[in-house]
C-alpha cells in the first residue's frame, strides 16, 4: 500500500470515528433533554406524547390527596389559568406545600394525568422557577386582557 493510501485510509478511520462518537454524545443529549411545559401548554397539546417533560406552576390549595400507603398522592398544579392533576408516589421534599410552587418531571398518562416521577419544592419564600414565574405571568396577562374585552363588551352592550 502507498503512503497516500495509508493516509486516506488514516483520514477516512477518523472521520468514521469522529461520526460515531458525535452520534453517540448527541444521542445521550437528546434522551437526557427535558422541556418544561405551563398546565396551560399541556392543555392546549404542547407537550409531547409518550415522552418525559416537566410541568411546573403552583399546588392548588386543598388539592393534595394521600392514599393509605402514605406515599402515594394526587394533587393540582396550576398557573392560574389550567389545572393538570399530578399524580406522585415517592416521599415529597420538606418544603411542598399548597399554595407554592412546584415544578414536576415525568409523562402525561392517557388519561390526562400527570404522573410524576419526581417533585421539587421552591427552596424559599421568595423563590419560583423563571419558566413557572413566567408561565402564571402570561396567564395572568391573558385573564386581564379577556376581563378588559369583557368589561369593553359591556359598555358597549350598555350605550
Amino acid at each position: 500500500m502507498k503512503p497516500r493510501h495509508k493516509r486516506i485510509a488514516l483520514i477516512l478511520a477518523g472521520l468514521a470515528i469522529l461520526a460515531i462518537a458525535a452520534t453517540l454524545v448527541l444521542n445521550a443529549f437528546q434522551s437526557n433533554l427535558v422541556f418544561f411545559f405551563s398546565p396551560t401548554q399541556v392543555a392546549a397539546g404542547e407537550a409531547p406524547k409518550g415522552r418525559s417533560f416537566r410541568i411546573g406552576g403552583m399546588v392548588r390549595e386543598g388539592s393534595l390527596q394521600r392514599q393509605a400507603d402514605g406515599v402515594t398522592l394526587r394533587f393540582v398544579v396550576t398557573d392560574t389559568d389550567k389545572d393538570m392533576t399530578v399524580a406522585y408516589k415517592g416521599i415529597l421534599p420538606d418544603l411542598f406545600r399548597e399554595g407554592k410552587g412546584v415544578v414536576a418531571q415525568g409523562k402525561l398518562g392517557d388519561d390526562g394525568v400527570f404522573a410524576a416521577t419526581e417533585v421539587l419544592a421552591k427552596h424559599d419564600e421568595n423563590y419560583m422557577p423563571p419558566e413557572a414565574a413566567k408561565a402564571v405571568g402570561d396567564a395572568h396577562e391573558r385573564a386581564a386582557a379577556n376581563q378588559a374585552s369583557a368589561q369593553a363588551a359591556a359598555r358597549t352592550l350598555k350605550q
